[in-house]
């Protein structure tokens, strides 16, 4: 257990190497930089790989990297343990390496502070770390979104020191990326003062500072083309607007939260200088939500729910034989409610009061967002009882690579086809159902023709030119 009192405490760096001696670190060692200019930083020495001069590049963090060309010196951060002196008591001054420097050769860091007495980084602020393992490290400091703490990003791929194995920190120098932070945290304060007494154009806002108002304005237009308008649906088309202050004045603006810290960001409406030419441009701003939301062709079979699962149920029970009621207890549950004073229908699981809803145009498209449903539930309900995957090279598609290609006989005699593709990142797999018709050609290449338009070679990858002389696949699929 440390005893040192970091708040007292200085660290002495006796150790720095020149660059332009090409004297560099090992790659990969984590380094303190003295930069060109007299700034502080630190970074993970990876070299370019030229043996006739010290070049390559220090990396802090991903996209964050200091050119060799930009350092004067550099002082291994990795090869000290200071876990003894920190457990003496009545230190305050401890040396890193020797103590053969001289003048302003030795660089000195103090004002250290502990996350112990509550003390954070401001964001993206470089800091020196003195770890819990009593060892030495460096990072940029990045708040969790959600939760207390964060952690000190110290290389590419978000590579992080927690903030829970720190002992102490302090501030290396302020670097652009951190300047930018608080040039951003500068505005919002700016933002701040400028908005606590913000003004309203008496043009722009002339029947007052109630958005509702300036939306029941355009409903009345609107009615006048749709006589089934309603707000509901109006405010489908999201972001909804709303009055907020920007820059000291009252705007029409949309709000959307700042994903790093919540903060609202304002879009102001621009298109006009008036109330009513924003009342003119919410009538078409909504019109297309209005057009798509007509209950004749939203609830032409009625309010019954059960009239369109039925309907749902029929068109995947011709090609999913097995289908039966049973299974889709299992799977989601749907309804037909009003939701802000308008029918909807709505998708639920277990728990009736969450739900969401289905902005569908048509009963038609209802029923086929449910017939996805049903297929896929049908799919899971039969079980696998034999594969074969077919050999096939390298294929890229539109980016990503083709990973696998199954084809799956099922318990009831039926087929399916699982592809999978992805790229250095992310990737995805789908299952499609051959349904029976591609079975009742007569010859193996009058089958691939109907089977390519389920999975065609343009969007998954295997052709006729890949499948029709596989003759394993062609007996696996039982011609």
């Amino acid at each position: 257990m440390f005893i040192v009192d970091y708040n007292d405490l200085s660290l002495s760096f006796n150790e720095f190497h020149d660059l332009s001696d090409n004297d560099t670190p090992q790659y990969g060692e984590y380094c303190l930089l003295e930069l060109k200019n007299g700034d502080h930083t630190a970074g993970e020495w990876h070299p370019s790989g030229d043996e006739r001069k010290a070049s390559g590049m220090f990396i802090r963090g991903t996209a964050d990297a200091v050119d060799s060309e930009e350092v004067a010196r550099w002082h291994s951060l990795d090869r000290y343990d200071l876990t003894e002196s920190l457990e003496e008591e009545g230190v305050n001054w401890i040396n890193i390496g020797r103590e053969e420097e001289e003048g302003d050769r030795n660089v000195q860091f103090e004002g250290f502070k502990s996350f112990a007495e509550k003390k954070k980084p401001k964001e993206e602020q470089f800091c020196l770390l003195i770890m819990k393992d009593g060892s030495l490290a460096a990072g940029r400091w990045n708040k969790w979104r959600h939760e207390a703490g964060g952690a000190f990003i110290y290389s590419s791929a978000l590579a992080s020191h927690s903030w829970d194995k720190v002992w102490a920190w302090t501030p290396l120098s302020v670097d652009e990326f951190f300047a930018m932070e608080l040039e951003r945290e500068n505005e919002k304060k700016r933002e701040k003062k400028l908005n606590k007494n913000p003004q309203a154009d008496p043009e722009l806002f002339k029947y007052g500072m109630d958005i509702s108002v300036y939306y029941e304005k355009a409903l009345e237009k609107l009615r006048g083309e749709f006589n089934w308008a309603t707000l509901a649906m109006m405010k489908k088309k999201t972001p909804v607007w709303q009055i907020a202050p920007l820059h000291g004045k009252y705007v029409f603006g949309q709000i959307e939260k700042n994903y790093y810290d919540d903060s609202d960001i304002v879009t102001p409406w621009t298109d006009g200088t008036t109330a009513d030419e924003f009342i003119d441009f919410l009538c078409g701003y909504t019109h297309d939500a209005v057009a798509h939301s007509n209950p004749e062709e939203r609830f032409k079979f009625g309010t019954d729910v059960n009239v369109y699962l039925e309907k749902a149920f029929q068109n995947v029970k011709k090609d999913y034989r097995w289908l039966d009621k049973k299974m889709l207890s299992k799977t989601w549950q749907y309804d037909i409610r009003r939701v802000d004073g308008d029918l909807e229908f709505v998708r639920r699981y277990w728990n009736e009061s969450e739900f969401s809803v289905y902005d569908v145009e048509s009963a038609e498209q209802f029923i086929e967002w449910v017939e996805a449903d049903y297929q896929q539930t049908a799919l899971r309900a039969n079980k696998t009882t034999a594969c074969y995957e077919p050999h096939f090279g390298h294929i890229e598609l539109y980016g990503w690579n083709l990973e696998r290609y199954v084809f799956h006989k099922l318990q009831s005699g039926d087929y399916m086809v699982s592809v999978t593709a992805g790229n250095r990142t992310t990737g995805g797999s789908r299952d499609f159902f051959i349904t029976p018709d591609c079975f009742e050609a007569k010859t193996y290449e009058e089958f691939l023709e109907r089977y390519l338009k389920i999975v065609p070679a343009h969007s998954f990858g295997l052709g006729k030119k890949e499948l029709l002389p596989d003759k394993d696949l062609k007996k696996f699929l039982g011609y």
